[in-house]
């Protein structure tokens, strides 16, 4: 990448103030962009746009009736928040499966929504969705995660369609399990789940269906937000890119 090569953007990074979030806030302010670190946590979102001189937006994205008349004026859009939850179909409980979708689906749609008027203006947009291998297949116990990662790569899909003659492109990025708090959480349920040690669940559930045997560094993940943000990618639109270890493979 050129060095700032993001100068004079504006993007917003929801999920921001930890993992794969905050390594993507990181990536797009060592290139330039002033961001904004939208994140439920006020004291870990203020603390992560102090270290970029960058916003803090304290926002719970689970309230989405709140984002139904929002204007974004910003060249970037990092859609990365999210929520998980583990429990069969026939125990799942509706309103935690409702939560999730307008976490992960819902919210992202709104967002896009406000967003895209100032950058067809602008005629330059780029909008990256944090979808997840669970975005291209199914793991039992998931379908509220699984349901809200599909209906994102198809919200992606629209979404460059339509912003294609106006500069703007969309892109799914779909990781495997990435080393985060968030997958550290998953460990401890997983391990209830299948009455197995937490010491077990990473190589015995997590690694097993990844060739490459370890977790993905968030970092990695966002290199190539970075990469989809830049005008190297200008032509690469309604695509969902893969880091998952050789797993869909």
């Amino acid at each position: 990448m050129t060095d700032q090569d993001l100068g004079g953007r504006r993007a917003l990074v929801t999920g921001g103030a930890s993992g794969i979030g905050l390594a993507c806030v990181h990536e797009l302010a060592a290139r330039g962009a002033h961001v904004t670190v939208a994140d439920v946590d006020a004291e870990l979102a203020r603390a992560a746009a102090n270290e970029v001189g960058g916003t803090a937006w304290v926002v719970d994205l689970n309230e989405t009736h709140g984002l139904d008349s929002l204007t974004l004026d910003i060249d970037i859009l990092i859609n990365n928040a999210g929520v998980q939850k583990i429990a069969s179909v026939a125990s799942f409980d509706p309103e935690q499966w409702r939560m999730l979708q307008r976490v992960m689906l819902e919210a992202p749609f709104l967002l896009i929504r406000a967003a895209l008027p100032r950058m067809y203006e602008r005629r330059w947009g780029r909008i990256v969705n944090l979808s997840s291998v669970h975005g291209r297949k199914a793991s039992p116990y998931k379908s509220a995660y699984v349901a809200a990662k599909h209906g994102l790569e198809g919200l992606s899909k629209v979404t460059a369609l339509e912003g294609a003659s106006h500069g703007v492109t969309s892109n799914c990025v779909s990781p495997g399990y990435v080393r985060t708090p968030f997958t550290e959480k998953q460990i401890a349920d997983q391990a209830v789940l299948h009455d197995i040690d937490e010491d077990e669940v990473v190589d015995r559930i997590m690694l097993a269906d990844m060739a490459i045997k370890r977790l993905i560094d968030p970092e990695d993940v966002a290199s190539l937000v970075g990469w989809l943000v830049s005008d190297h990618a200008r032509s690469v639109t309604g695509a969902s890119y893969t880091m998952d270890g050789g797993w869909t493979a």
